[in-house]
């Protein structure tokens, strides 16, 4: 991206953070993603050719460090300490988006695969079962996908194929109500109590299932309402 030609700080730092995709590769490797494959889940609508260029300028611009394993066959991305000092950037950012332009979730911003990847970050791994267990998810409305979280003490996946496990809990939801419940827009239990969102499965993992997910770590902002 050509510079500004300008010795101001915020022009200085608009040159690198600025550019289309970087903020929200940053976002990714910030919130810990750290390999390309993990990139890619968090950014479904980059392209790998874009991706992996903007990760060789953050790399450049020493934002990020590459580290390849052992037998090469896999490659980590991790923030330096630069990078690390634009997490607060990121989130204030994000506060302000939630405040004043993101009042409503609109059609084209509908993305369930993203919302999936967002909310496996967000699992309170101290109150899951201590065994294995497994969500279906099945969207209805303007998305019909079906997608899975596998929920373990340790660590969460989510899964696009059929993981082969037995599922534990089954959830329906429409998918427009579920984006707002995470957003922080639609309260979960009023969604429940209409049925937009439906949880079916054993009745204690069921009582249980609320307590597993915080929401959207910008669900705490209240939109501004529009004049």
């Amino acid at each position: 991206m050509p510079g500004y030609g300008q010795f101001c700080p915020v022009a200085k730092a608009s040159e690198v953070f600025a550019e289309r995709w970087t903020p929200l590769i940053m976002r990714e490797i910030l919130l810990g993603s750290s390999h390309f494959n993990e990139l890619e889940r968090g950014l479904p609508r980059i392209s790998r050719s874009v991706l992996a260029q903007r990760l060789k300028s953050l790399e450049r611009d020493g934002l990020i460090e590459r580290h390849a394993s052992d037998n090469g066959r896999a490659t980590t991305y991790l923030p330096t300490a630069a990078g690390r000092e634009l997490f607060d950037v990121i989130h204030q950012l994000g506060v302000w988006g939630a405040r004043w332009m993101n009042r409503d979730v609109r059609d084209e911003d509908i993305d369930v695969d993203l919302l999936l990847w967002d909310m496996h970050r967000r699992i309170n791994l101290d109150q899951l079962p201590a065994r294995r267990v497994v969500v279906q998810f099945q969207f209805t409305g303007i998305s019909s996908k079906r997608l899975w979280l596998v929920l373990l003490p340790t660590e969460v996946a989510v899964c696009v194929t059929d993981p082969g496990f037995d599922v534990d809990v089954y959830v329906t939801a429409d998918t427009m109500t579920l984006h707002r419940v995470w957003l922080g827009h639609h309260p979960f239990p009023s969604a429940l109590a209409s049925r937009a969102i439906q949880l079916d499965g054993p009745s204690d993992l069921v009582r249980q299932f609320p307590g597993w997910f915080q929401l959207s770590m910008f669900s705490h902002v209240s939109p501004v309402a529009a004049d």
